[in-house]
């Protein structure tokens, strides 16, 4: 079994999408091990988001993920990570394949409803960011 970080973006939340997202992850079987809603805050975001510090986009997605509450999400299961990217579908809506979150409701790249771990590595730096190890079942 394999942990992932997965989370519902503010705009996916504002529009009342995480019902939806939710049944979604849990009819591929997934297990929802780390569930909260919560405003995250500009230092968690600006760590969460490090890697693209030096874009020029950097600010505005730290002004976008912190513009609103999210869902954050621990996710387990069978290659949870490739798993759930592949159901989120490119960052890009208008590259994404029908039936992913994103091409279902995705309306640009910044505002692409989902963010999912990368790697393995980057789930767990992820989880440990959003969750302390009590708020994750075991």
């Amino acid at each position: 079994m394999e942990r992932t970080f997965a989370m519902i973006k503010p705009d996916g939340v504002s529009r009342g999408l995480t019902p939806e997202l939710l049944a979604r992850i849990q009819r591929k079987g997934y297990r929802l091990v780390g569930l909260k809603q919560m405003v995250i805050s500009r230092e968690v975001a600006q760590t969460h988001y490090a890697e693209h510090k030096e874009r020029p986009f950097f600010g505005s997605l730290v002004d976008f993920i912190t513009g609103g509450p999210v869902v954050a999400m621990a996710l387990e299961g069978e290659n949870a990570v490739a798993g759930w990217r592949a159901m989120m579908g490119a960052t890009n809506p208008e590259s994404a394949a029908p039936g992913t979150v994103r091409a279902d409701f995705a309306t640009t790249t910044q505002e692409n409803i989902t963010h999912g771990s990368d790697s393995p590595e980057s789930a767990e730096r992820e989880l440990k960011l959003f969750f302390s190890e009590s708020e994750l079942l075991k």
